[in-house]
């Protein structure tokens, strides 16, 4: 993780909070029954962020150490996990996660993912997990067609966010994933995901992006007005779909 990678979501972390989505509970189920991961199996959670992908795995009984460099977005975390005894954090990135070596039984990463340097990441997970540990990367990856409302958000990223393009939605392809693991992938899936939001929690929505102007931006304003536009001629029953795949990879490590 660059330093800019793991400060740009410093002033956003009320509105990613709220308005993120989670991710669908077979993921958790698909690791305990496509992949073997025991329950109760040890989980580190790497660019844990403000601990959504962290719950989902205490949620399934597994205890969990979330690693996370922005101080801002753990500390998040460790409010929103402040009730799970299982949970843990510490201070650390893909590349240098701080856990002791062969201490964990599965690694995860979501959202975080696209953010990390590829090459580090993977010596790091080799290197933290258990002689037959396994690695299990998902995301949320939203919709760009399939909708007026899909269609017309994706245009007003376009118009009104200057570095959209280069740092969002960059996740990798699944033929970008199977080179990652290299020899160690064994297999992927997709599950379907959507929130349901009114006006003031698609702004949140919106602002949760790092690439999103903020007020002091001029493009700010004009956004705002674009987007509510946006939201009266697609909304029905007072909200829209926001409609995601949350993509699946499992695999184990190459150990050189």
């Amino acid at each position: 993780m660059t330093d800019d990678s793991t400060r740009r979501f410093t002033d956003r972390v009320a509105d990613y909070v709220k308005y993120r989505p989670s991710y669908p509970r077979e993921v958790a189920t698909f690791a305990h029954v496509e992949c073997g991961v025991a329950p109760g199996a040890t989980v580190a959670d790497i660019g844990a962020g403000t601990g959504l992908s962290s719950k989902l795995f205490l949620d399934a009984g597994h205890p969990v150490v979330a690693v996370e460099p922005n101080a801002a977005m753990r500390a998040a975390a460790d409010a929103f996990l402040a009730d799970y005894p299982r949970y843990r954090s510490v201070a650390g990135t893909a590349e240098a996660s701080t856990l002791d070596t062969a201490s964990v039984d599965l690694v995860i990463a979501a959202q975080a993912f696209h953010w990390f340097d590829k090459a580090g990441a993977r010596r790091e997970f080799a290197r933290v997990l258990k002689p037959r540990g396994k690695i299990l990367l998902f995301w949320n990856s939203r919709l760009l067609k399939g909708s007026a409302f899909l269609e017309g958000y994706e245009a007003l990223l376009h118009a009104f966010c200057a570095d959209y393009t280069e740092v969002a939605e960059t996740y990798p392809s699944d033929d970008a994933m199977a080179d990652w693991f290299g020899e160690g992938f064994e297999q992927k899936t997709v599950f379907p995901n959507a929130q349901q939001l009114d006006f003031d929690a698609l702004k949140g929505r919106l602002m949760s992006s790092s690439y999103a102007p903020t007020a002091d931006d001029a493009r700010h304003a004009p956004m705002l007005a674009a987007l509510r536009t946006l939201f009266d001629a697609t909304q029905q029953g007072g909200t829209v779909d926001f409609a995601y795949e949350t993509r699946v990879y499992a695999g184990k490590p190459v150990r050189v």
